[in-house]
């Protein structure tokens, strides 16, 4: 069984930046898709970014193109979010999960999830 734990959330102010780190345990990840979602209060939980096994593919939510930027490691078992000019609108409880193939953007598509991590952008 997976342990997904993120970290790396707060408060920034708009136009800030944040990292945030998903690390696995008691699998390795270096053979699933990882993703990215959000949720926000009185929202449903929502997908930001999808990375494939290898590295080489991403998909991206549109409202966060062009500012957030998904990677890995599989040496390290671990998945990042790179989060640039951040709005207020991107206020959520983000989530990782593993997925089983492809670059799924759906929360279906994932068996596994972390438990989350805060991040508030203040304007």
């Amino acid at each position: 069984q997976v342990q997904l734990v993120e970290s790396g959330g707060g408060l920034v102010q708009a136009g800030g930046s944040l990292r945030l780190s998903c690390s696995a345990s008691g699998r390795t990840i270096s053979m699933y898709p990882m993703g990215w979602f959000r949720q926000a209060p009185g929202k449903e939980r929502e997908f930001v970014a999808a990375i494939n096994w290898s590295g080489v593919s991403t998909d991206y939510a549109d409202s966060v193109k062009g500012r957030f930027t998904i990677s890995r490691d599989n040496a390290k078992n671990t998945v990042y979010l790179q989060m640039n000019s951040l709005k207020p609108e991107d206020t959520a409880v983000y989530y990782c999960a593993m997925g089983r193939m492809g670059v799924p953007t759906t929360p279906s598509a994932y068996g596994h999830w972390g438990q989350g991590t805060q991040v508030t952008v203040s304007s």
